[in-house]
């Protein structure tokens, strides 16, 4: 089994918050804490993590002030959340890194567990989440969450050259590579767990649920 000491955490809070007016996403309010923090809270209960870094793009001190190493981006222009990857394997000093969005704060408590424990199984270079989503028809799916990603640290070298050669989408790049899918729909699973919060209207509304 990976030791959690052997795995880095990196909050993913480098976007622009276009679909939320330009505000800064990682540092809007759930229940009155910031949605960051509520994000690293719940990856620092889980116990699957040693250490935490995230990345931002402005507000540094803001989410300095959480405790954790910031580093933004590396590529200009908000260049999306590969580039938050890149930075983060970039700075991450364990074998292993796991990735989550800033929006996230009813993640699952036993996330990086169980993306390791199918890392594992599988021999495999990514771990990523499969989360249940009703499609147009208002049938239950399981979708693969590319944002939440177990990585092991060597897949560096594989996203200089991918992002050197103009590359930007995270499924082109882990299309690469041996990427195990990890569903999160058993008992006891919070359908919620994953729902993205763009804009400050679902936010309350996940707020209220």
């Amino acid at each position: 089994m990976i030791n959690p000491h052997d795995i880095t955490g990196l909050i993913l809070a480098g976007g622009r918050g276009s679909r939320m007016g330009g505000v800064d996403k990682g540092l809007q309010t759930f229940n009155g804490m910031p949605l960051a923090l509520h994000t690293l809270t719940r990856l620092q209960m889980g116990g699957g993590v040693g250490q935490i870094m995230i990345n931002a793009n402005r507000n540094l001190a803001a989410y300095e002030s959480f405790g954790a190493s910031v580093w933004p981006d590396g590529l200009a222009d908000y260049a999306g959340p590969l580039a938050g990857f890149l930075t983060g394997l970039e700075r991450c000093e364990t074998p292993f890194m796991v990735t989550v969005p800033c929006d996230t704060p009813l993640l699952p408590l036993d996330l990086v567990p169980r993306l390791a424990a199918a890392l594992e199984a599988g021999d495999a270079e990514i771990a990523m989440v499969a989360a249940p989503e009703v499609d147009k028809n208002g049938q239950v799916q399981l979708r693969a969450q590319p944002v939440f990603c177990l990585l092991r640290v060597e897949l560096l070298e594989s996203l200089v050259k991918f992002t050197q050669d103009g590359g930007r989408k995270i499924d082109a790049w882990t299309a690469l590579h041996k990427t195990v899918l990890v569903p999160f729909d058993l008992p006891g699973d919070d359908a919620r767990a994953f729902c993205n919060t763009n804009t400050l209207a679902e936010l309350r509304q996940l707020e209220s649920s």
